[in-house]
């Protein structure tokens, strides 16, 4: 009996590892283009090499046993579900035990999903190529982009995979006002609820922007190929004209941000912007220089440290040091 109950432990113990995944002191060692935390202090990880947990120990990665597709976002919902975006498979929806798959078939405009994001009323919106998605726990409203316009789709229309540029929506926010803006690699839209209007600045449509926030101070941030711009609702301050790839406010109410360096080589660098110096003209910027190729998602975590994805993995900065979590 005692070597029976022994022998049911290892085959429940070879199953949870099978399907949860093997637990290691490394991360992914491929691109990784978002990072985020839940609300039980652990770090998700969206890499080309699937998606991994970080518990403050070691790396899980839990879609071993699911796809081998690259995943490009993740986002923990207000519910504790979490969802895990692809390039080519659509997203996966995550509740801790078991996983569902949404695709073209399932609604979606595209299987290709860049960017997830939950607005106040808890609808779920994925940015995809082609246009964007908004689901509200039974059924998706779609919005397709079609040359230099945006308007919802109600043919059930798709778009075609692995044809991204000008048409790839790369990040989607929603206002203090309740307005929405869509970035994407063509123009940038709002959209009050009843049409899509062209972000313009002099006349001019905001284009080719990479990432977009609201900070604290109701204030947009756009980052792109034209830079980074601040738009406080009636003004726009450009920090900086060279590329930027990604913004991120902290807690504190620094902006940090992922560009080239002055050299324009292969090695990106963050840049944090003090907060408190924003508003005057001429920004106090520190420098950290990781070495890890191209940077993106940065994510502060509860400890106040640093998390970033790159070309390689995933990176920790903790103020002083730079840490990297690749197998060695």
């Amino acid at each position: 009996m005692k070597y029976i109950t022994i022998y049911i432990l290892l085959i429940a113990l070879t199953f949870y590892t099978t399907c949860h995944g093997q637990s290691t002191s490394y991360g992914p060692n491929t691109l990784v283009r978002n990072v985020e935390q839940d609300r039980k202090g652990n770090i998700w990880i969206a890499s080309f090499d699937g998606v991994f947990k970080y518990d403050g120990k070691s790396f899980t990665k839990v879609t071993t046993e699911v796809s081998t597709a690259r995943f490009f976002s993740v986002l923990e919902d207000r519910k504790g579900n979490l969802w895990f975006g692809t390039i080519g498979s659509g997203v996966y929806f995550y509740d801790g035990k078991s996983f569902q798959n949404f695709t073209t078939k399932d609604g979606l405009v595209n299987n290709e999903i860049g960017c997830i994001y939950e607005d106040k009323a808890g609808n779920i919106w994925f940015g995809e190529n082609g246009g964007a998605s908004r689901y509200d726990g039974k059924s998706f409203r779609n919005y397709m982009i079609d040359g230099e316009s945006m308007a919802e789709e109600r043919t059930g229309k798709t778009f075609p995979d692995f044809t991204r540029p000008p048409n790839e929506v790369t990040s989607i926010i929603e206002d203090k006002a309740g307005k929405f803006w869509f970035a994407t690699r063509g123009n940038t839209y709002v959209y009050d609820g009843k049409a899509f209007t062209v972000f313009t600045h002099d006349g001019k449509p905001f284009q080719n922007v990479r990432c977009m926030i609201q900070d604290k101070k109701g204030n947009i941030w756009l980052a792109g190929n034209d830079g980074l711009w601040r738009y406080d609702g009636s003004r726009f301050t450009n920090v900086t004209k060279d590329f930027v790839g990604y913004v991120y406010e902290d807690k504190n109410g620094n902006i940090w941000t992922s560009a080239a360096g002055d050299a324009g080589g292969k090695d990106w660098v963050l840049f944090r912007y003090e907060g408190i110096s924003l508003s005057n003209g001429k920004p106090i910027v520190t420098e950290i220089k990781p070495q890890a190729g191209g940077l993106f998602g940065i994510l502060e975590a509860h400890d106040g440290s640093i998390w970033f994805g790159a070309g390689t993995g995933v990176y920790r900065y903790d103020g002083k040091n730079v840490t990297d979590f690749k197998s060695k």
